[in-house]
C-alpha cells in the first residue's frame, strides 16, 4: 500500500473516530437507548469499513490472517443487518408503517444469518478461495443498501420530513460499499482518485446518518419530555402555572416570613400578545412566550420564583431582608429588557417584528398571613394600569402591604 493511500484511509479513520466521539458524548449526555444504538452502529459499521481498506494489516503486520479473513467476510453483512434494524426504528417502526417495518426487520434477520454463515465459512476456507467468498459477501452487502433505499423512499412518500435526507445518505452508502469491496478485492484499474472518493463518501454517509440520528433522537426526547409535563406546567416555557405557581409562591411567603424578611411580587402583563397570534398563526404565541420567559428568567436571576399566572402575565417573586436598591434594580432590568423587540416566524415561514406592550406591577409585603392569589391579583391590576409606561422604577411605584387588597 502506497504512502498516499495510507494517508487517505487514515484521514477517513480520523473522521470516523471524530463522529464516534460525538456519538459517545450524546450517549453519555442523554443516556437513552437510541443514542446507544447510534454509537454501537457507528462502531460496528465504521470498523467494517476500516477493515476493508486493509489499514489494520499495515498498522499491525502480525495480525492473524485468518482473523482478518473472518472480519472481512462477516463484519460487513453484520453491519448491514444492524443498519437495517436501526433504520426501521429510526423510521418509526411498526407503529408508522408495517410494510417498512417488515422490509427492514425481515431483511436484517436474513442478512444477519448470511453474515454468520460467511464468518463461519471464512474460518475454514482456503486462502486461494477467499476471493470468491469475499465477492459473495459484497453481493450480500449490497442487498441492505437496496432495501434501505426502498424503505426511505416509501417513508418520504408517506411524509417523513427527514427521509429524503436519509436517501442522500443511502446513495453515499452505495458508493462506499462498492468502493470498499473493490479495494478489498483488489480490482485492477482503480487508483488513488477512486480511494479518495470512497473515503469521502464513507465519511459523508456516517456524517449524514449521525446528524439525522441526533435530530430524530432529540425530537423524540422532546416529545417524551412534553408528554411527562405536569398539567401545572406551561408547555412552551416550562414555567409553573396554576396551582403549581400558587403553591411555590405560598412556600416562598412562608419561608420568608419565618426569617422576618419581605417579598416583592412583580407582575409583567403583555397586553398585545394575541394581536400577533391573530395575524400570524397559533405558533407565534409559543415563540413569544418562550423568548419572554428566557428574558424574564435572565433579568430576575435564578434565586427568584418565576411563573406564568396566565399566558399574558408573568410573575416574579423576589425575597430579601427588606426593600433594597438591589430589588429595584431587578425590577428595572425586567422593565427595560423584557419588552425589547423580537422577530417572530409566522405561518408563511417569514419573520415578523413584534414589540411587547408590557405593564409592570410591583407589590412588596411582609408575607405573614398573605394570600398568594390576592397579592398576585393586586400586582396584576397595577400592571394593567401601567401598560406603556417606561419611567424608571422607584419606591413610589411599589405598593407595600398590608394594604387594602380590594
Amino acid at each position: 500500500m502506497s504512502v498516499n493511500e495510507i494517508a487517505v484511509w487514515s484521514a477517513m479513520l480520523g473522521g470516523l473516530l471524530t463522529l464516534c466521539a460525538v456519538a459517545t458524548g450524546d450517549a453519555v449526555a442523554s443516556r437513552s437507548l437510541a443514542s446507544l444504538r447510534n454509537l454501537l452502529f457507528l462502531l460496528t459499521a465504521g470498523t467494517s469499513c476500516v477493515v476493508m481498506t486493509g489499514l489494520p494489516e499495515v498498522f499491525f503486520p502480525d495480525l492473524p490472517e485468518r482473523l482478518t479473513m473472518v472480519l472481512k467476510a462477516g463484519l460487513g453483512p453484520m453491519a448491514g443487518a444492524m443498519g437495517l434494524y436501526y433504520l426501521g426504528n429510526w423510521l418509526g417502526g411498526v407503529r408508522e408503517d408495517a410494510l417498512v417495518h417488515r422490509l427492514t426487520a425481515l431483511g436484517g434477520t436474513v442478512l444477519l444469518l448470511i453474515a454468520l454463515a460467511l464468518a463461519a465459512t471464512a474460518t475454514r476456507v482456503d486462502t486461494e478461495h477467499f476471493r470468491a467468498l469475499l465477492m459473495l459477501a459484497a453481493a450480500a452487502n449490497m442487498a441492505p443498501v437496496l432495501l434501505a433505499l426502498l424503505a426511505v423512499r416509501r417513508a418520504s412518500q408517506l411524509g417523513d420530513p427527514l427521509a429524503r435526507w436519509m436517501a442522500v445518505g443511502i446513495v453515499c452508502l452505495a458508493a462506499t460499499t462498492a468502493g470498499l469491496y473493490a479495494r478489498g478485492l483488489s480490482v485492477s484499474g482503480l487508483g488513488l482518485g477512486t480511494w479518495l472518493a470512497t473515503a469521502v463518501f464513507t465519511v459523508a454517509y456516517f456524517l449524514i446518518a449521525s446528524v439525522l440520528g441526533l435530530l430524530r433522537n432529540r425530537h423524540n426526547r422532546r416529545l417524551a419530555r412534553l408528554s411527562r409535563l405536569s398539567h401545572d406546567t406551561e408547555p412552551a416555557t416550562g414555567l409553573p402555572t396554576g396551582v403549581a405557581l400558587l403553591t411555590e409562591v405560598e412556600h416562598v411567603f412562608w419561608r420568608t416570613a419565618r426569617r422576618g424578611g419581605v417579598c416583592t411580587v412583580v407582575c409583567l402583563h403583555v397586553s398585545n400578545l394575541y394581536e400577533m397570534v391573530e395575524g400570524s398563526g397559533q405558533g407565534t404565541e409559543h415563540q413569544i412566550l418562550t423568548t419572554m420567559a428566557a428574558r424574564v428568567r435572565r433579568a430576575a436571576g435564578f434565586r427568584c420564583v418565576v411563573g406564568l399566572y396566565h399566558p399574558r402575565c408573568f410573575v416574579v417573586v423576589i425575597t430579601s431582608d427588606k426593600l433594597t436598591e438591589a430589588t429595584l434594580e431587578v425590577v428595572t432590568r425586567l422593565r427595560s429588557t423584557v419588552p425589547l423587540p423580537m422577530a417572530v416566524m409566522d405561518a408563511q415561514q417569514t419573520y415578523q417584528p413584534f414589540t411587547p406592550q408590557m405593564g409592570v406591577g410591583v407589590v412588596t409585603l411582609e408575607p405573614d398571613s398573605a394570600t398568594p392569589m390576592e397579592v398576585i391579583n393586586q400586582a396584576e391590576r397595577r400592571a394593567l394600569a401601567s401598560v406603556g409606561e417606561q419611567h424608571p422604577v422607584s419606591e413610589h411605584d411599589i405598593v407595600t402591604t398590608p394594604a387594602a387588597l380590594s
